[in-house]
């Protein structure tokens, strides 16, 4: 189990046991799918119908300078279906690389620790963006039942992706 490395480190020990892995290749270049992912706009994008994530005036890229690593950014209250609140997430993000991903550790109401790597990757005729999610709800019970909705939701985004970028010939 994590412990002994850095916090990037440890968190990428428990993505080894990620409950979601989602991967898809689209056609455009890092850099553009770098702008749409890196945007509270793009994220929305991903998640519509299904879900919306508010963010606080200023705070719509994810890349901003004034980001400190591992200290939450701002709180969203997720809802679903873009009325009904469902959780509130404190994101934090604990590195960044424009045009190559990031590595969040996040809690919300839901779960105590929610750690997302999303990662872009070149690739012949555009990129790879593979996501993976460690999940550790607050409720043990919850987790088992809230998975395989997570799983859909991540499948939705990618969909979304392909069908935004396309998928390379």
């Amino acid at each position: 189990m994590p412990g002994s490395g850095t916090v990037a480190s440890d968190l990428l020990g428990l993505l080894q046991h990620a409950q979601i892995v989602e991967r898809s290749h689209l056609a455009a270049a890092p850099t553009a799918v770098w702008e749409r992912i890196a945007s509270m706009p793009g994220v929305n994008a991903e998640l519509m119908p299904a879900a919306y994530m508010t963010f606080p005036r200023g705070r719509d890229r994810l890349d901003r300078r004034d980001i400190i690593p591992g200290q939450p950014l701002f709180r969203s209250v997720l809802l679903l279906f873009c009325v009904l609140p469902i959780d509130i997430h404190t994101l934090a993000l604990v590195s960044l690389s424009r045009d190559r991903g990031f590595l969040e550790s996040s809690s919300s109401l839901l779960h105590r620790r929610w750690v997302h790597e999303r990662t872009l990757e070149p690739e012949r005729g555009g990129t790879t963006l593979t996501d993976r999610v460690y999940f550790d709800c607050r409720v043990a019970a919850l987790g088992a039942a809230l998975a395989p909705v997570l799983r859909a939701i991540f499948r939705h985004r990618h969909a979304r992706l392909r069908r935004h970028f396309g998928e390379p010939k």
